[in-house]
């Protein structure tokens, strides 16, 4: 059985305060974008662990027994412990670290990849609990559709928004932006005006009300991944903005847009139509 784990881009992101968990409230709308992974999962008989991973395409960094898909089988594990040995193969596509969402997508994936291959009848509500628990922007990929998000992301509303009269550059430079450092560089606080409120308005309108507080920290450590963002609008963006805590910046553009994208081999570059 084979799927495609997609990303995300947030569409405005802001840090409300800090939670007794020590977690963040925020506020967000995750939107999906198709540039996607490639996860199979077949049953498997010649192999003495119960979850045999391989990987191609982009390198995962870290132990394989850190790979959240990994993490994902022992979680269902220990609640059906029927679940066969399996043989898993990712290839990674979207770049990590970059506020893509892309090991959130896959563990999410894997949850419904399993759900299906081997008729688990998890339900909806549960398989967002069992998302949380690989990270707080997973359960996203098991609705993955536009949602208004709130609490640290996993509380999810599904809201109306569709770019698919645009197209959407993406652009990461290689830069790894450490997340908890990023939280500890936002003074938190309440918004104005609701993202949810925002993005019900025009498009052409977003540049001027819809923002992501973690681009005044990112950008000042990294002016590189601020002039990025400057030049999406230089080339004509009608939006442009940092997904999540960074590198990725993201631009929106009118289909009958060229935009002249930067010549550097250390870019990931992807337009998205």
């Amino acid at each position: 059985m084979l799927v495609f784990p997609n990303c995300k881009i947030n569409l405005g992101l802001h840090i409300l305060g800090k939670r007794e968990d020590g977690f963040h409230n925020l506020e967000t709308v995750f939107y999906p974008v198709a540039l996607r992974d490639a996860l199979e999962l077949i049953p498997a008989t010649n192999y003495t662990t119960e979850i045999e991973f391989t990987g191609t395409g982009l390198a995962v960094d870290g132990d394989i027994a850190d790979n959240l898909c990994v993490k994902v089988y022992h979680l269902l594990k220990k609640d059906f412990p029927e679940l066969p040995v399996v043989k898993v193969h990712l290839h990674k596509t979207i770049p990590m670290g970059a506020g893509l969402g892309g090991g959130s997508a896959d563990a999410a994936f894997m949850l419904h990849l399993l759900n299906n291959k081997f008729e688990l009848n998890i339900s909806t509500p549960q398989l967002l609990n069992y998302a949380l628990q690989p990270g707080s922007d997973c359960p996203f990929f098991i609705i993955n559709k536009p949602c208004f998000a709130t609490g640290r992301g996993e509380v999810l509303e599904e809201i109306k928004i569709d770019l698919s009269a645009y197209k959407i550059v993406l652009i990461n430079p290689g830069i790894h932006v450490n997340t908890g450092w990023a939280f500890s560089n936002i003074t938190p606080a309440l918004p104005q005006k609701s993202i949810k409120e925002i993005v019900q308005q025009p498009v052409e309108t977003w540049k001027y009300e819809l923002k992501n507080d973690f681009e005044v920290p990112v950008f000042a450590v990294y002016p590189q991944i601020k002039e990025i963002k400057e030049s999406m609008y230089n080339q004509g963006a009608v939006y442009a903005a940092m997904s999540g805590s960074g590198s990725t910046i993201f631009g929106i553009f009118k289909q009958d847009t060229e935009p002249a994208l930067p010549k550097n081999s250390n870019f990931f570059i992807k337009i998205i139509n």
